[in-house]
């Protein structure tokens, strides 16, 4: 026993450190500190990018699990990643009209879910719990997710991990695939640490694929609108509009002419005619109830989707924006249940008090004010600079305005990728000059204020230049000695010989190598393009002969182009027809009969709301026939000075412990260190009292 006359003072302030550095873990947060991200297994066991990974799926029954994907239930499996065997896996399709989609097409090429921890909980692979297997359909380039996620990563976005992996089904070949990071529980760790914050995925469409399968499907239950604003959905339209002033440019996909049969789904649908000279004022047409497409639009207007628009439906132009205001992340009110669509699909566990603090900080963000106590943003610009440069219309910023993840710890907001299949242009396949010389700063379909999230960026001069100041940064690294093409050469390299025996791909092979130089050419021009933006060049690039629908589109090609026209001037002739891939039933089960337009128009198109000019607007929620999730990428981090140098995450300080590419204060990733302090000071305080009685005694 210690005699020394300073043991109680000692004792003290032992006790007083450890209970200092208790309080630090368990109020780090409200004071400023961050847990750091940590370092897992698997980010270098799976999403190694250099080579593209052996996936073997054994099931004895997989005929029968193949014929009920629609259903998406679990069905058990092992799975042999790499040559190493993981027993009792659940597994099941994953989708939303992807599904019926790949079905409609005589496929059985489903993008599938690996759930390690489903039938035994902690179960995981190299620590991951959940594992996308994602189909790469509308993807003739097999790479636009990865190209997406892996600029993302790199430019230190939270973004997914993925990798290339080649399936086999029972030792048999089945096909190339994207092996993807699940946005859960294994992805918060690695990006968050111990205190992960809450995670949603805000999405107002509900049918066509998904749990129900659009067995359900209503069209009344629609969440869209006919352009009216706050005059409501039940407004008349007027029976006619003026010609628009200004519009799209005529040219490939802006004049599509007949646009093909929309498929097996429909017998009397032809798909949406498009226009063959863009004469006329009125604007896109309402398809009609006999299922034919909408007639020829206006100087301004768009005709028909690509390949037709929707199999079995034959959408031409004239519908409204669609998304509810809670997906826009707009402040509706403090009322919770204003913001469905958000906590209905929270991924986290989310209590009254994370309701109310969302809901606040949406409000906030709403009023462009105090904006750095409710963003996170960095990440923010980061997120929409890459974003913008890769011009996804199926997306928070296009019309549906879907397919990402909301983030938000201690009331600030972040912004998680998802789902870049449809990236590079290619949502409708329409004008590539269009997508090419796509706006920077005016990168959103509809009004910037609509969407506070990218419209704060422009609410103020400070923010657009740091927003410019990093695109300026992204340019420099991708393109100052050709390193975007050099890594579309390089993945071409590596999976091609896999596209080449792949017996269930959705393309050819030869349009595969299409595709590629069509990406290629793509960020080539884009690149280009923004480097003029920022230049302050208003000279369009040309784009030559490049045509989007190459790399794979939402139609699944959209067949010839059109010719060339103007803005606000006539379009070209329309092209060839284009097949849709399959068709889908319709809702009614009427043979691409369409709904008869608001208070019997016969077809014709409402008045567009203010400043659309005319414009062509997209089909309503969940006509996307892939809404398979398929964003991912390879994870990779920035290097420590933040600028992504070298692409790869940087190693933790010597001695151990986390490091956040990002900064920050460094607080510890686990709980378990947490509880570790915890006991040690009970312990503490424990024997310093012992230590007090003894000598007093």
């Amino acid at each position: 026993m210690s005699t020394s006359k300073h043991i109680d003072k000692i004792c003290l302030a032992a006790v007083a450190l450890t209970l200092v550095l208790t309080i630090l873990f368990m109020c780090g947060g409200s004071l400023g500190l961050t847990a750091a991200a940590k370092t897992v297994k698997y980010e270098g066991t799976l999403f190694d990018t250099s080579y593209v990974h052996k996936i073997d799926i054994v099931m004895d029954d997989w005929d029968s699990f193949i014929e009920s994907c629609e259903n998406e239930e679990y069905a058990s499996c092992t799975v042999v990643v790499d040559g190493k065997k993981h027993a009792n896996i659940a597994i099941r399709a994953k989708g939303n009209t992807s599904l019926s989609s790949v079905k409609s097409m005589g496929s059985q090429r489903y993008s599938f879910k690996l759930e390690f921890d489903h039938n035994e909980s902690g179960k995981s692979l190299d620590g991951l719990d959940k594992l996308c297997l994602n189909n790469l359909i509308q993807d003739n380039t097999m790479m636009k997710d990865y190209l997406a996620y892996r600029m993302m990563a790199d430019f230190g976005v939270d973004a997914p991990l993925c990798s290339f992996a080649y399936l086999t089904v029972n030792g048999e070949d089945w096909g190339l695939y994207l092996a993807v990071e699940g946005v859960e529980d294994s992805f918060l760790a690695r990006n968050y640490g111990s205190d992960t914050g809450d995670l949603y995925k805000p999405d107002s469409m509900s049918f066509g694929g998904g749990r129900g399968n659009g067995k359900d499907f209503n069209f009344d239950d629609l969440d869209f609108d006919f352009g009216f604003g706050d005059q409501g959905k039940e407004q008349q339209p007027d029976t006619q509009t003026e010609p628009a002033e200004t519009g799209l440019p005529g040219g490939e996909a802006s004049s599509q002419g007949e646009g093909g049969s929309g498929g097996e789904g429909q017998e009397s649908g032809s798909g949406g005619e498009g226009r063959e000279s863009g004469s006329g004022g009125e604007g896109g047409q309402f398809p009609g109830q006999s299922g034919e497409g909408g007639q020829p639009g206006g100087d301004n207007q768009q005709g028909g989707f690509p390949g037709g628009g929707f199999p079995g439906r034959g959408f031409g132009g004239g519908f409204g924006g669609m998304g509810s205001d809670d997906v826009k992340l707009k402040y509706i009110d403090d009322d919770p249940d204003s913001y469905s669509n958000i906590f209905s699909s929270a991924k986290t566990d989310v209590s009254n008090a994370d309701q109310k603090r969302l809901i606040s900080s949406l409000k906030q963000l709403s009023s462009y004010e105090n904006l750095e106590e409710v963003l996170d943003m960095d990440e923010v610009l980061r997120y929409f600079v890459v974003h913008n440069f890769v011009v996804n219309g199926d997306s928070y910023t296009g019309s549906m305005i879907h397919n990402y993840y909301l983030h938000e710890k201690d009331g600030k907001l972040g912004m998680i990728p998802w789902d870049y299949n449809l990236a590079f242009g290619t949502f409708q396949a329409g004008d590539a000059a269009s997508s090419v010389n796509t706006s920077i700063d005016e990168p959103v379909n509809g009004d910037l204020d609509d969407r506070p999230m990218i419209g704060w960026i422009f609410s103020d001069e400070s923010y657009t230049e740091q927003y410019h100041a990093l695109f300026t940064e992204f340019i420099q690294r991708w393109f100052s000695n050709g390193e975007l093409e050099a890594l579309i050469a390089e993945t071409a390299e590596m999976i091609r010989p896999y596209v080449e025996k792949d017996p269930t791909k959705f393309c050819t092979t030869e349009e595969f190598e299409a595709g590629v130089e069509a990406i290629s050419d793509f960020v080539s021009l884009r690149g280009e393009a923004v480097s003029r933006q920022l230049a302050g060049d208003e000279s369009a690039v040309e784009t030559g002969d490049l045509k989007l629908s190459d790399m794979g589109s939402m139609g699944g090609g959209g067949g010839t182009p059109g010719g060339q026209g103007s803005p606000g001037g006539e379009g070209g002739p329309g092209g060839t027809p284009g097949q849709m891939p399959g068709g889908f039933t319709p809702p009614s089960g009427e043979s691409g009969e369409m709904p008869t337009p608001p208070d019997g128009q016969s077809g014709q198109s409402p008045t567009p709301p203010d400043g659309q000019s005319g414009q062509s607007s997209m089909p309503p929620d969940g006509w996307n026939p892939n809404e398979s999730p398929t964003g991912n990428g390879n994870g990779e981090r920035p290097s420590p000075s933040g600028k992504g140098d070298s692409g790869e995450r940087p190693q933790p300080p010597e001695g151990g412990g986390n490091f956040d590419p990002r900064g920050g204060t460094q607080a510890g990733s686990s709980g378990t260190t947490f509880w570790m302090l915890l006991g040690v000071s009970v312990l503490v305080l424990a024997g310093g009292i012992l230590m007090a009685i003894k000598k007093k005694y």
